[in-house]
């Protein structure tokens, strides 16, 4: 194995890690306004994820600054091409933080729902652009032979990538449902799981209409072939599976699914990229690769070495942080947020 395929695996590991820890407090902060009218169990619900929302951030700023060093030509076509998007994303990612520590600062009602919605846009604009993205990733974009974005914002929102944004706002709204229902008690618990049963059926529809529409509009399962092998098949048996862990109120298992669900989906979409990185849709030959997009071989074994060393460090520390604040927040709880 060479290093850009090393690469390559490893930041699908911090895309997987992204969508699957980022994506439950995303669904958390787009189910907030509708999970309580009373500011008490409002509060409850953020706390549930005010331990790991900045951590789980840090896989994001970890992902953009491997792709800088690692592909820069690729960080460059794409953070020039998706510009906007990165931008509104970025913006919608401060207020989400800024409205995560003023919120509880006052008691108007009016200042507290106002940092509620910004939580809740702060949460739904970066899950649905991200379904956006790669989206786009796999249909490809307007580069052309000096690996310029050629296209405009508009070249973005085609109904393909839109409906992937669709798709992921409800997967990660379906993913923060099921994590409430294993953070919190009571009616709070209750209600969560109400939403998990009705987000599933949405979300899984919507899957299943952008499968369907991917034969149209990529080579996807063209490059993985009839036999896609375990992991698409069972990202898909995941999230339908779902449903039942719902029923019998098996929150942990119906969480563990949907991690499931979203850690092999993404494994797939690098599956049928690879060794792609930012598919051309004016030729083919301009597409980004691994090879034509990465730094040298010098810089990439310098990289290694400190992956090698800091990766593990902080999972084990994201692992420990997760383990210390493991027990479900109440009403009666000391409540930070």
């Amino acid at each position: 194995m060479d290093l850009q395929t090393l690469w390559f695996i490893l930041i699908a590991f911090l895309f997987i890690n992204f969508f699957v820890l980022e994506g439950f407090d995303f669904g958390v902060g787009i189910l907030l306004p509708f999970m309580s009218r009373d500011d008490r169990e409002r509060r409850t619900v953020i706390n549930t994820i005010g331990p790991f929302w900045d951590g789980n951030e840090m896989w994001l700023i970890s992902t953009a600054g491997v792709m800088f060093a690692v592909f820069p030509k690729w960080y460059a076509t794409l953070f020039s091409g998706f510009y906007l998007p990165l931008m509104l994303m970025l913006v919608a990612l401060i207020f989400r933080g800024v409205a995560f520590e003023f919120r509880s600062k006052h008691p108007s009602p009016a200042w507290r729902s106002f940092w509620d919605w910004s939580i809740f846009g702060g949460s739904a604009v970066p899950a649905m652009l991200w379904g956006i993205a790669i989206a786009n990733f796999i249909r490809g974009v307007p580069v052309d032979a000096s690996m310029n974005y050629s296209g405009g914002w508009f070249n973005l929102l085609n109904p393909y990538a839109l409906l992937c944004g669709m798709a992921s706002l409800l997967i990660f709204s379906l993913h923060g449902a099921i994590f409430l229902a294993l953070k919190t008690t009571d009616a709070l618990q209750e209600k969560a799981m109400s939403f998990s049963k009705k987000l599933w059926a949405p979300a899984t529809l919507l899957c299943a209409i952008f499968m369907a529409y991917t034969v149209t509009e990529t080579d996807l399962y063209l490059r993985l072939g009839i036999n896609p092998g375990i992991v698409p098949v069972f990202s898909v048996l995941a999230l339908v599976s779902v449903i039942f862990m719902l029923q019998k109120n098996a929150a942990a298992w119906a969480f563990t699914m949907t991690t499931v669900a979203i850690a092999f989906s993404t494994i797939t979409i690098f599956m049928a990229l690879y060794p792609r990185l930012l598919v051309s849709s004016l030729n083919p030959a301009w597409t980004l690769t691994i090879y034509n997009s990465s730094s040298s071989d010098y810089a990439l074994g310098i990289m290694s070495a400190v992956a090698l060393i800091f990766i593990p460090v902080i999972l084990i520390y994201q692992g420990w942080s997760y383990w210390v604040f493991r027990q479900r927040v109440t009403a009666d709880s000391e409540l930070e947020y």
